[in-house]
């Protein structure tokens, strides 16, 4: 560890400057934080703004939208005081591209956050929720997800509280957190890339200590300690970072009660992402031999089994009713303390989780349900009843929708729209909302390789492009007479496929013109 404390800034950042040239879709950026813009009183009051992120989290699996296993019980509670969105769907299939979107109202296509060390394009800077909401909150943010922190590390110039992940770990192994957290972006990258290489670099100050990549199995140490409470491992983000949800929980409800008011608090939690680790009291709760009928395997499938996927699915479940329970002791704690009655309260996802047609995860190609179709929930301050909208809406909208709620001017970059009970405007069952996956592209290029998806009514239509034996190739579901997407109608002869087709070919058309295409 000595070598680590006697690093050379300089020397470290330009070795990182050349891993990240050479690494595609890595981005190539130092931002230094400025200190927020003073605060704007306008006489205005102003409700609070929590917005709490569960990653990883598909509305498939939730019980009150029908999923057969007793999953969110306190998510159905909180529903009953909430605006429920019941086809609410993420701009992308993982972190990246789907949160920037959320923080930024725009698609992938247009922020550019497309890879999983992405970031955005820079005018986005000052495009997001932060420098909209910044004028006139405090504004806060939390992440135990490095990809997340990546984003909030480009926006942290308009971000008053920053907390670090590790500030609420039991273990932290990354080094970049702590070697150099003004430039966390690139030197978590950096660390990242060199880890999951492998790569010995004689000579090097600094690569002895880095061997090779994280893995989620817990500790030794930690398991002697957590290892009764926590029988399949303890909580972690995959890349080191050790940690209980108890303890965000606690922590969320001492943040809320110590913010300056009006507050905007973006917290985005972890669980119930992969690994799986839930408590002892929630370990086999759904052995009960409940097995989902399986699905026509079209596209990208792994090598997973159906009993694979069907005992990966069991233990997401047990993961879920364990931060369900989590969240409603967070609930109530809030309740309790009258916090919402001046705080809109926002429960949502970034993407969900695919346990079908052989592919377990969410790092694929594949634009399902279970991977976009998100859960959000909306409550208003003092909200008593229960309001339900079954239009389709988008992730990209909560950035209208919040800065309608402080009274911030509409941005004309925006591709969201007020979400149905908070403007005007009615809900539009007719409304196009889109799904970008596009990893294999240049950030800055026209869009040659991906998967899109565009929802629109009762339909949803998927095209793949750019692979290999799927150049130009479509799926089409009506939703509505089949929501389990278990019959391709694109071979059938429709006249709705070709009105989506068309429309989806011009809009991509279009963002390719940017770009020279």
């Amino acid at each position: 560890m000595n070598q680590i404390n006697n690093l050379n800034r300089r020397e470290f950042l330009k070795l990182l400057s050349l891993l990240t040239i050479t690494t595609a879709g890595m981005p190539l950026f130092e931002i230094l934080p400025d200190q927020p813009a003073q605060k704007v009183d306008d006489g205005k009051q102003r409700p609070n703004i929590l917005l709490l992120l569960f990653d990883t989290l598909s509305a498939a699996h939730l019980s009150f939208f029908g999923y057969p296993r007793e999953t969110t019980p306190h998510l159905a509670r909180f529903a009953e005081r909430a605006v429920v969105y019941h086809r609410h769907y993420s701009a992308g299939n993982y972190t990246v591209p789907a949160t920037a979107s959320l923080l930024t109202g725009t698609y992938p296509w247009s922020h550019r956050g497309l890879h999983f060390y992405g970031t955005t394009r820079e005018e986005y800077l000052s495009r997001n929720l932060f420098s909209g909401l910044g004028r006139y909150y405090h504004t806060s943010a939390f992440t135990h997800n490095a990809f997340v922190m990546g984003l909030l590390d480009q926006f942290s110039q308009h971000v008053d509280q920053i907390i670090p992940a590790k500030d609420l770990a039991i273990l932290s192994q990354p080094a970049a957190e702590d070697l150099f957290p003004a430039d966390f972006s690139m030197s978590f990258w950096g660390e990242r890339i060199i880890r999951a290489s492998g790569s010995d670099w004689p000579g090097s100050l600094f690569l002895s200590f880095i061997g090779k990549d994280f893995d989620p199995f817990t500790p030794e140490e930690l398991r002697e300690r957590y290892g009764q409470l926590y029988p399949r491992g303890l909580p972690n983000n995959t890349l080191g970072l050790f940690f209980l949800l108890e303890d965000a929980i606690d922590w969320i409800i001492r943040h809320v009660m110590e913010q300056p008011r009006p507050f905007f608090s973006y917290i985005h939690l972890f669980p119930p992402h992969e690994p799986y680790m839930t408590r002892r009291d929630y370990v086999d709760i759904f052995n009960d031999g409940w097995e989902p009928q399986p699905k026509p395997v079209l596209a990208f499938p792994q090598d997973k089994t159906q009993e694979d996927l069907n005992e990966s699915r069991r233990h997401y479940d047990e993961y879920l009713a364990f931060v369900d329970a989590e969240f409603g002791r967070l609930y109530d704690s809030l309740e309790a303390a009258g916090v919402l009655d001046n705080t809109i309260l926002i429960i949502t996802s970034d993407h969900g989780q695919l346990f079908e047609r052989r592919i377990h995860g969410h790092v694929t190609s594949t634009l399902y349900d279970p991977l976009i179709h998100i859960p959000l929930m909306i409550s208003k301050p003092g909200q008593k009843e229960r309001q339900d909208i079954h239009e389709p809406t988008s992730i990209v909208d909560l950035l209208p929708t919040l800065f309608h709620i402080a009274g911030v001017e509409s941005p004309d970059w925006s591709e969201g729209t007020v979400l149905p009970g908070f403007g005007p405007s009615q809900a539009d069952a007719q409304r196009s909302v889109y799904v970008v996956e596009a990893k294999n592209n240049p950030k800055l290029a026209p869009l040659e390789k991906g998967t899109f998806s565009m929802i629109k009514g009762r339909y949803k239509l998927i095209r793949y492009f750019g692979y290999p034996g799927k150049e130009d190739d479509y799926e089409f579901y009506d939703l509505e007479n089949d929501p389990e997407e278990r019959e391709n109608l694109a071979s059938q002869r429709s006249r709705q496929m070709p009105e989506l087709k068309d429309e989806l070919i011009t809009r991509l058309n279009e963002i390719n013109r940017e770009y020279g295409a």
